[in-house]
């Protein structure tokens, strides 16, 4: 057994089209992760870009867009993602039944779960759990958020997104309700990143590059073999 866990990893198997792809963080690894349904995430790209979302290696994706969550849409990131997808269903503008509504149509098209925004009402977080069998994320801002409410309403998993407070945040809440599994947001460095997971965070949601400023990189590479 000792021999077994000084194995060297074999080398993957990388290909070269398809090595062009977007990495995640290498320092996510070191967050403990969060099992949903037997699997283990611990790094979420958050984007709704279909290109990105088919061409990087986070465990899981966050589908979170500023507009009335839609069906076609959360089909269309399932539809090209290959690992789990939690899927934005309103909260804010969109409120009531009608988050439900997109809710149950997100676990019938193969949502790993859903995210609703910080405004939104204990009384939708519970009739959502009384309604999908898919974990519910509760997005919190705010230290001034009463996280005992949202767990009692039947917050299963906490999404934490405080901008450069988000790592404060965390350790309060870690620190007040321990066995509760937090995703939060992990800042544009390494050094952020870990002192998140340092905080108490369990996974980490990354930001991708854009397609824009990917391509503007591609872009530069060929004009530097043309010269």
């Amino acid at each position: 057994m000792e021999e077994n866990k000084k194995r060297p990893v074999p080398t993957k198997y990388e290909g070269f089209l398809r090595s062009h792809r977007v990495s995640v963080p290498e320092c996510i690894r070191k967050a403990p992760g969060i099992y949903v349904f037997g699997r283990r995430f611990k790094s979420l790209a958050f984007s709704t870009d279909v290109a990105i979302i088919k061409n990087i290696n986070s465990d899981a994706i966050i589908a979170v867009y500023p507009f009335t969550p839609q069906p076609m849409i959360t089909k269309a990131i399932i539809s090209v993602a290959d690992m789990p997808v939690f899927v934005g269903v309103g909260g804010g503008w969109t409120t009531g039944e009608r988050v439900v509504d997109i809710a149950v149509a997100a676990e019938n098209a193969g949502a790993m779960g859903v995210v609703v925004n910080a405004p939104t009402p204990n009384e939708t977080i519970t009739m959502l759990k009384k309604k999908i069998d898919i974990p519910v994320i509760v997005t919190v801002i705010t230290e001034h958020t009463d996280i005992q409410a949202r767990l009692d309403a039947g917050a299963d998993i906490l999404n934490v997104a405080a901008s450069y407070k988000t790592a404060d945040l965390v350790r309060k809440i870690h620190e007040q309700f321990p066995s509760v599994p937090i995703i939060a947001t992990g800042g544009p460095t390494d050094e952020s990143i870990l002192r998140t997971i340092e905080a108490g965070a369990h996974a980490i949601t990354y930001t991708p590059p854009t397609n824009g400023e990917l391509f503007s990189v591609t872009m530069d590479k060929y004009r530097a073999e043309v010269d």
